[in-house]
């Protein structure tokens, strides 16, 4: 084994305890620390905005955007964030990030019209250059995500029927519209949830995957061949309502999912807010013991094979069986959680919130 393989392991053995530890702290009050060995660890953001998209590229340095234009970058592994945001967007709703590395990141605001635009930095947030901004009136985007450097893709709400997509050769330069002939008819009032960046999730260079809700099933889309065509698979995820369905997934390959979602209104209950699937997202299969509550995003644990957490309003909510049962381990709110290949793993959401997952040494 070589030095790196070493390290790897090293750092996937530490935060596979983390969050195993996580487990055995008796759940935090909302806002608080387990006093653990291992827990979400606030950073300090010097804002109150609310931040839905979030991109972790590894220990040290991650993007988040939200509410308010705003963008925030740290290369510090959280100690200090710095006020990245493009001048003039205040107006603007980022609800996805995607970042390359510590100078490079898309973010996607989104909004009916003109609202939904993609800007692109190649400066650490010193610049901003907008590649993309919508002149249909019908559409509205919601998430995006990147195969590679160069490869992207953007999903807007149904038009005339179907999804659209946006595709990017470029890294986010420049974006062309997608044909729709790959894409199966959309429900009636179905759409995507805005709510984590994780409704349009990639895995390997070609596959992506779409979460749906608000129709009489909630679905997900899957292409295989970078979103010109599309198969849709419903999920045992409650839908029927413009509150309810999929709101975020993830994928550790081009296999093992995990859908969660639910909800979102305080005063209704989300019951089978959790399923999972182990073929591509063919098929979906409740949890059997799901997560207590409505949940918006999701992550699998680095270097793991059935390890994840689930994150909401409120809680954390950890699995160790690749999605089958789910156990809260805290009760502070978070919108969206990412990991990173090094070994960390990051939660964000309201009121300026960003943490890291953190252990005792």
């Amino acid at each position: 084994m070589t030095s790196m393989g070493k390290t790897r392991r090293t750092m996937s053995v530490g935060l596979i305890g983390a969050a195993l530890a996580l487990t055995l702290a008796a759940p935090a009050r909302a806002g608080e620390t387990p006093t653990a060995a291992a827990g979400w660890q606030l950073t300090p953001t010097g804002t109150d905005a609310r931040f839905r998209g979030l991109a972790p590229v590894d220990r040290r340095t991650a993007w988040a955007a939200g509410s308010k234009g705003t963008v925030l970058r740290t290369t510090d592994g959280g100690r200090s964030w710095r006020n990245v945001s493009p001048a003039g967007a205040g107006d603007l709703e980022f609800r996805d990030v995607e970042a390359f590395d510590a100078r490079r990141a898309v973010v996607l605001a989104i909004g009916e019209g003109e609202a939904s635009r993609v800007l692109r930095t190649e400066d650490g947030g010193a610049t901003w250059t907008e590649s993309f901004r919508n002149t249909d009136a019908r559409a509205f985007y919601d998430c995006m995500t990147f195969f590679d450097h160069r490869h992207g893709l953007a999903m807007s709400d149904p038009v005339d029927g179907k999804y659209r997509i946006l595709s990017t050769r470029d890294g986010g330069r420049s974006w062309q519209v997608l044909p729709s002939a790959g894409m199966p008819d959309a429900l009636p009032g179905e759409a995507g949830f805005a709510a984590s960046g994780q409704c349009l999730v990639s895995a390997g260079p070609r596959d992506v995957w779409l979460a749906t809700g608000g129709g009489a099933t909630a679905r997900v889309l899957h292409s295989a061949d970078r979103g010109l065509t599309w198969t849709a698979t419903d999920t045992p995820i409650p839908a029927g309502d413009p509150a309810r369905g999929v709101f975020g997934l993830a994928f550790r390959d081009r296999t093992h999912g995990i859908a969660v979602g639910g909800d979102y209104r305080k005063d209704q209950p989300s019951s089978r807010a959790g399923a999972a699937s182990t073929d591509g997202g063919r098929t979906w299969h409740s949890s059997a013991t799901p997560p207590p509550a409505y949940r918006s995003g999701v992550a699998w644990l680095p270097h793991g094979k059935a390890a994840a957490l689930a994150v909401g309003p409120t809680g954390t909510d950890l699995t160790t069986d690749g999605g089958r049962t789910w156990r809260t381990v805290d009760t502070g709110s978070y919108d969206t959680v990412d990991c990173t290949p090094d070994g960390s793993c990051w939660a964000s959401g309201e009121k300026g919130r960003i943490a890291r997952l953190a252990t005792k040494d």
